[in-house]
């Protein structure tokens, strides 16, 4: 097969890329390029910006049995994918997100079948109304992927602060956990998602369908932690705030935190299995931590020091969430 995909470099498309290469696929990246390091050689890259038209449009004369997409964020871009690849593929890939479901959740476990509807998340609402976009068509033979916290190198934290909460555990502080820490939280290592992912291209039963990938992996905020600091070498101070109170102080955090991360997220794969054969993700939590904490230390992250700003801000919630009750 002939495929592009469009980025290639990013945390979910960089092992999906690797996996299409040994897979025999036949693979281009269209993307800027200031980021290739550590593509397969295999790779064939068409330089370009998704905002330049003429190079964008250009790519339909390549006539791909599969394009995957996964730099498309609202209707006006899906809209425009449409023009270029109608005609011109035999499926395009666009990946969504979970964090289109509809909050609350309305189900203890998540399947497809789930409405779309996020109040606090604009990002979540463009994805869902750029699946309705691909479904109110039928030119273009589609398929709609829903991953769920996929990460390559990336920590993953409930409030979307990445490195400054293993800076603040090396440098013996709390980190801020929302609600007491016990909801569920799936997550999935990009090198987990990637097979699965690869066995829908050019798969037939996957054309007009929607599917959440996910691993069956889920830990509590918790535990995720904990893991954090274990795999740091010191022990993790968790400093349980809700999620109500922490957006007061950090209303940039509504859409993440409200919209998604303070919901227990467990998914029924069993449809995407059903169709691509059953698949496991074997990076549980605590070797998933070892590969963050690794490239952390390998990107010098364990040298710097929290953001000050965000340091004081912290500490200030933290000071005050302790303070409530006492005289």
């Amino acid at each position: 097969m002939k495929v592009l995909y469009i980025g290639g470099t990013g945390q979910i498309s960089f092992d999906c890329v690797h996996e299409s290469v040994q897979q025999g696929q036949e693979i281009y990246v269209f993307n800027r390029g200031n980021s290739n390091d550590g593509l397969p050689v295999e790779v064939r890259h068409i330089p370009g910006d998704v905002n330049d038209p003429s190079a964008y449009n250009a790519l339909a004369a390549h006539n791909f049995d599969v394009v995957c997409q996964f730099r498309v964020y609202t209707p006006v871009e899906l809209r425009r994918d449409l023009r270029v690849f109608t005609g011109s593929t035999g499926q395009y890939l666009f990946i969504s997100s979970t964090s289109a479901y509809k909050k609350p959740l309305p189900c203890a476990v998540i399947t497809e079948d789930v409405p779309l509807g996020n109040p606090y998340a604009e990002y979540s609402r463009n994805k869902a109304a750029c699946e309705v976009e691909l479904t109110g068509q039928s030119k273009l033979p589609y398929t709609i992927v829903r991953p769920s916290h996929t990460s390559r190198n990336r920590f993953l934290t409930s409030l979307s602060e990445t490195d400054h909460a293993p800076l603040r555990m090396l440098a013996g502080k709390p980190v801020v956990v929302p609600g007491d820490g016990t909801s569920l939280w799936t997550i999935t290592h990009s090198r987990d998602f990637a097979p699965p992912f690869v066995r829908l291209l050019g798969n037939p039963r996957a054309l007009n369908e929607t599917f959440h990938l996910t691993s069956d992996n889920a830990y509590s905020w918790n535990q995720i932690y904990e893991a954090m600091g274990d795999t740091l070498g010191v022990k993790a101070k968790l400093a349980h705030i809700p999620s109500e109170t922490i957006v007061k102080y950090m209303p940039d955090r509504i859409a993440g935190l409200i919209g998604d991360k303070m919901w227990t997220k467990v998914f029924d794969n069993s449809k995407i299995k059903a169709v691509v054969g059953d698949f496991s993700c074997p990076t549980t939590l605590i070797p998933f931590m070892q590969i963050l904490v690794q490239a952390f230390r390998a990107r010098g992250g364990d040298k710097k020091k929290p953001d000050p700003a965000q340091d004081t801000l912290f500490d200030r919630m933290i000071a005050e969430q302790q303070a409530l009750g006492q005289t």
